[in-house]
C-alpha cells in the first residue's frame, strides 16, 4: 500500500492538468544536482547531461520521495496509540462497567475526559516544539501516553483509571498538536497534502485494530479482557523509539534556532536540486527574521495571538473553526458510542455489537487512503465539500432509521450503513484535511503555539460531545441526537465555503501571503518545486 503512495506522490507531482501545467522536462539536466554520500558528505556538483546521468537524477529523486515518506510514516506512529486508546472505549467500557460497577456519569466521564485533558498537552505542546524541536516533542508524547496506557491496564479501581487516563490525554494532546506540524515543515508543498494526512491515517489503523482486539479478547473473563485491550496499545512505542534514530529535526525549527547547515543538510534529503534548496532556505529564513525580530519570547507569540491582526485572525477562524466542526458534528461520538447504536438499532448480544463496529473501523481505515491518493490531486476544499454534504445526508438518515426503523432487520442493515457511509466521507475529506489546514496556515513564527490552539478546540469540542452523548440521548433519543448532528454538519458546509481557502501547491510561506492579502495567492511561477519534476503554472 505504501508503495503505491510513494508511486502516486510522483505522479502527482508530474500533474495531470494539461491545461493547467507545464512539465519542463529539461529541467534536472540543466540545474546542479548537489549529491551526498550515505555519510551526507557533500559530493562534487554534478551535470546531469547524458542518459546516464539522467537515470541517476531519478534514482536520486525516488530515494528523497521514500526518505521523506518515511519520515512522515515514523512521525505518524503516535497516532496508532490515539486511534488504538479510542477504538477500545467503544469496547472496553462495556466490560470495565461490569468489573469495577461504574455508574452513566463515571462512563460518560471516562470516556470523554480524554480529549477535555489532552487540551492541557496540546497548549503546552507549542512552547515544548519550540524549545526543544519537533522530533523530541513527538518522542515525549509516546512516553506520557505509554505511561497513561499501562497505568490504565493495571488500574484496580476507577480512581486509578483516571489517573492513567489523565496522562494518556497528555500524551494524546501533544501528538496531535506536533505530528501534523513537523510533517507540513519537512515536506514538498505539492505532496504536503497526503504526507500531511499520515497522521489521521493511522489514527485509523489504530481505531480499526482496536474494534479487533475488542471482538477478539471480548470472550475472555470480565476482570482481564479490558487490562489486555488497554495493555497491548504499548507494542507500537517499541517502533518509534527506533523511529527516532532515522527521522531528522525539522528544518523550519534548525533555522529558528540559527543552525542553517543542518537545516540545509535536511532539505537536500526532500529537494532534488541545490538552487531549489537555496530558494526553500531563504523563504524560510525570511519567516525565521519576523519570527525572531522579538527574540521569539512566549509573551510575544501570545500577545500576537491574542490580540492578533486581520491575518492572524483570518487564520484563526479558520483553524479554530474547522477543528470545532470536526468534532461537534459527531464524529468521537459514533466511534466511542458505536456498540449504543447498534443497540438502539436492535443488536442485543455484546459480540455482535462489537463484530459490527469492526465494520465500522474498517470502513473509516479504508476511505482515509481515498483522500491520501486526492488530497494534492484535487485539493482540499473540493474535498471538504464532498466531506461535508456526505456527512450531512448520511448523519440525517441515520437519524431517521434509528427514530422510525429501529428493533427491525431492515433498520440494523441500515443504521449499519449509516454510520459507515458517516464515517467514510469523513475520512475522504474533514478527517484529514482538518489537520493539513491547521498545520499549514500560521506563519513559522505562530506555527507551533497556534496549530495547538486550534487542537484545543477540537478536543475540547470532542469531550463535551463524548461527555454529554448518553445523556443527550436519554434526553432526545439516539435518532434526535444524531437530526442534530446533521443540522450542525450542514453548517459545516457553509463555513468551508466562506472561511477555508484553497491551500493546494502553495509553500508555507506562500500560504502566509494569501491570507495576509485576504484573497487567493496568484503563484504563478513561484509555486513550490515537487520532488520530482518542476512545475510552472500557466497563465
Amino acid at each position: 500500500m505504501f508503495g503505491k503512495l510513494i508511486n502516486s506522490i510522483g505522479v502527482q507531482e508530474n500533474g495531470n492538468d494539461s491545461n493547467k501545467y507545464e512539465r519542463i522536462e529539461t529541467y534536472a539536466a540543466e540545474e546542479e544536482i548537489m549529491l551526498t554520500d550515505n555519510n551526507n558528505n557533500k559530493l562534487q556538483p554534478k551535470m546531469a547531461k547524458d542518459e546516464d546521468d539522467i537515470v541517476n537524477v531519478k534514482n536520486i529523486r525516488d530515494d528523497m520521495r521514500k526518505y521523506v515518506v518515511a519520515c512522515a510514516i515514523f512521525a505518524s506512529l503516535n497516532s496508532v496509540l490515539l486511534g488504538y486508546d479510542v477504538g477500545v472505549m467503544s469496547g472496553a467500557i462495556i466490560f470495565i462497567q461490569q468489573d469495577l460497577k461504574i455508574t452513566e456519569t463515571q462512563q460518560e466521564i471516562l470516556v470523554g475526559i480524554l480529549s477535555i485533558l489532552s487540551l492541557l498537552g496540546s497548549l503546552a505542546g507549542g512552547k515544548i516544539s519550540d524549545t526543544i524541536g519537533r522530533k523530541w516533542t513527538i518522542a515525549l508524547a509516546c512516553i506520557v501516553f505509554q505511561s497513561g496506557a499501562a497505568i490504565m491496564a493495571l488500574a484496580p479501581s476507577y480512581q486509578i483509571l483516571m489517573i492513567g487516563r489523565l496522562l494518556a490525554g497528555i500524551g494524546i494532546g501533544f501528538d496531535i498538536m506536533i505530528a501534523p506540524v513537523y510533517i507540513a515543515e519537512i515536506s514538498p508543498s505539492i505532496a504536503r497534502g497526503s504526507l500531511t494526512s499520515f497522521p489521521e491515517i493511522f489514527i485509523n489503523l489504530g481505531i480499526l485494530l482496536r474494534y479487533i482486539s475488542n471482538y477478539v479478547f471480548s470472550g475472555l473473563p470480565v476482570h482481564s479482557n479490558w487490562r489486555i485491550m488497554l495493555g497491548v496499545g504499548i507494542a507500537p512505542s517499541v517502533f518509534l523509539g527506533f523511529a527516532l534514530f532515522i527521522i531528522p529535526e525539522s528544518p523550519r525549527w534548525l533555522v529558528m534556532q540559527n543552525r542553517i547547515e543542518e537545516a540545509r543538510t535536511v532539505l537536500l534529503k526532500t529537494y532534488d536540486n541545490t538552487k531549489e534548496v537555496d530558494e526553500r532556505l531563504a523563504e524560510i529564513q525570511m519567516a525565521a527574521r519576523i519570527a525572531n525580530a522579538d527574540k521569539y519570547k512566549e509573551k510575544a507569540v501570545w500577545l500576537e495571538i491574542l490580540n492578533p491582526s486581520p491575518a492572524i485572525k483570518r487564520m484563526l477562524i479558520t483553524d479554530c473553526g474547522i477543528q470545532s466542526f470536526q468534532q461537534i458534528s459527531g464524529i468521537d461520538a459514533t466511534v466511542y458510542y458505536s456498540p449504543t447504536i447498534f443497540k438502539d438499532a436492535g443488536i442485543k448480544g455484546n459480540t455482535e455489537l462489537l463484530a459490527a463496529t469492526v465494520a465500522v473501523g474498517f470502513t473509516k481505515t479504508m476511505f482515509i487512503f481515498v483522500a491520501l491518493f486526492l488530497i494534492d490531486k484535487l485539493g482540499r476544499k473540493p474535498l471538504l465539500y464532498i466531506s461535508t454534504i456526505g456527512m450531512t445526508i448520511s448523519l440525517f438518515c441515520l437519524s431517521f432509521t434509528l427514530t422510525f426503523l429501529g428493533d427491525q432487520r431492515f433498520g440494523i442493515g441500515l443504521a449499519i450503513l449509516f454510520v459507515c457511509s458517516n464515517v467514510a466521507f469523513f475520512s475522504v475529506g474533514i478527517g484529514p484535511i482538518c489537520w493539513v489546514v491547521s498545520s499549514e496556515i500560521f506563519p513559522l513564527r505562530l506555527r507551533a503555539q497556534a496549530s495547538g490552539l486550534g487542537a484545543v478546540g477540537s478536543r475540547v469540542s470532542s469531550g463535551v460531545i463524548c461527555m454529554s452523548f448518553l445523556t443527550l440521548s436519554r434526553a432526545i433519543t439516539v435518532g434526535g441526537t444524531f437530526f442534530l448532528f446533521s443540522v450542525i454538519s450542514a453548517l459545516s458546509v457553509v463555513f468551508v465555503h466562506t472561511c477555508v481557502p484553497k491551500t493546494k501547491g502553495k509553500s508555507l510561506e506562500q500560504i502566509e501571503m494569501l491570507f495576509q492579502k485576504g484573497s487567493e495567492l496568484q503563484v504563478g511561477g513561484e509555486i513550490e518545486m515537487g520532488d520530482a519534476e518542476c512545475l510552472v503554472q500557466r497563465q
